[in-house]
């Protein structure tokens, strides 16, 4: 470390306070003057103003804690949030941003993290002793930071391509059908079309063990929709399932092995003798999942019955999967490819903070 910088506390450099609004007793006003920062972020607006913008707010507990926000116009911090007002004579706002967001702060606790006042005001860090030393410091940062997020745009808007190019092929496959494909709706090519109940209750382990072996599956997304085990099976034959219901509505899976559907996990159980199974979840892919709720989005069973899908020959069925696996692999190769370029320039930016806060930049 340089000599010109001095180990402080952020006690030394700046006023920390918890944010006190609690939006059990005050709601967001969402034409509201002033943004409202939660420990989400800043996404909301509220009617009354507590901070200057340019004040680095923490979230302090739950899933995104650690996480730094710097509002760019003024604002009130909500519950769960904390605040640094920084004292201008000893530390520049940005800098005092830049250094928490690449600090490791002192978390507490483990299923619900959470971070002390306490432990941030004893929280030490070297700082440059001169305002106009911080200020180039965050000059550089800036003008290294926006030519990196200027080419996560560019990748970013790549990796949505490559996600839209395969659904755009998929469609394009089903709208223009082939020599004697035919219209049929799902209840004349499936044998079955259900959805799940309860969860058992008696035969029921989180963990899958010697006697509970079968998996449960969930209307979810996250981990496939596996929510444990059992040893009741309610579906045998090889299926695809459909999420029903929230933001992953229309996720469908394919399930070979048997299993046991619960919370409205829609089955549907192929006739093989109609339609290929990776054909149906294709064809299924290509529907426009339609909503029966304003609030929810939800799919049921009556809808699902509603639905015509275009189905080839059995004997053209294999050829159609052939082709859609391998379109599927190439886009898949590139959004691999896209996401490893973001990855890149995330580790890009830890490693000029790192040079940064160690003097060198």
């Amino acid at each position: 470390m340089n000599q010109d910088w001095e180990l402080k506390t952020l006690g030394d450099v700046c006023k920390i306070s918890w944010g006190n609004v609690d939006l059990t007793k005050k709601s967001y006003v969402y034409d509201g003057e002033y943004l409202a920062v939660s420990a989400a972020g800043c996404d909301g607006r509220i009617d009354f103003k507590e901070h200057n913008k340019f004040t680095p707010t923490l979230s302090a507990i739950g899933a995104r804690c650690g996480r730094m926000f710097f509002p760019t116009e003024d604002f009130t911090a909500i519950k769960n949030t904390i605040t640094f007002t920084p004292d201008k004579t000893k530390v520049f706002d940005k800098f005092l941003y830049y250094l928490l967001t690449y600090s490791e702060l002192p978390k507490r606790g483990a299923a619900q993290p959470f971070i002390s006042k306490r432990d941030l005001e004893n929280f030490k860090s070297f700082f440059p002793l001169t305002l106009e030393k911080q200020k180039q410091i965050v000059a550089k940062l800036d003008q290294a930071f926006s030519a990196i997020d200027t080419a996560k745009l560019n990748v970013e808007k790549n990796l949505k391509n490559a996600k839209e190019l395969f659904q755009s092929k998929l469609t394009e496959i089903f709208s223009q059908k082939g020599e004697n494909w035919t219209e049929k709706s799902l209840v004349d090519i499936c044998d079955e079309i259900f959805a799940g109940g309860d969860a058992p209750k008696d035969n029921y382990s989180k963990d899958k063990t010697q006697q509970y072996t079968i998996p449960i599956y969930a209307n979810a997304v996250k981990n496939n929709g596996l929510y444990g085990y059992t040893n009741l099976s309610r579906v045998s034959k090889p299926s695809v399932t459909i999420a029903a219901r929230g933001s992953g509505t229309g996720h469908t899976e394919i399930r070979i092995e048997p299993f046991y559907p619960i919370v409205r996990l829609i089955v549907l159980v192929p006739n093989d003798e109609v339609i290929n199974l990776y054909l149906l979840k294709y064809s299924i892919q290509t529907l426009d999942i339609l909503s029966s709720g304003s609030a929810i989005p939800q799919l049921t069973v009556p809808m699902i019955k509603e639905y015509l899908i275009p189905v080839p020959p059995l004997s053209q069925q294999v050829n159609v999967v052939q082709l859609l696996d391998t379109l599927k692999e190439q886009t898949q190769s590139l959004e691999s490819k896209y996401q490893q370029e973001l990855n890149s320039l995330e580790e890009l930016k830890k490693s000029i903070l790192e040079k940064a806060f160690a003097g060198e930049l």
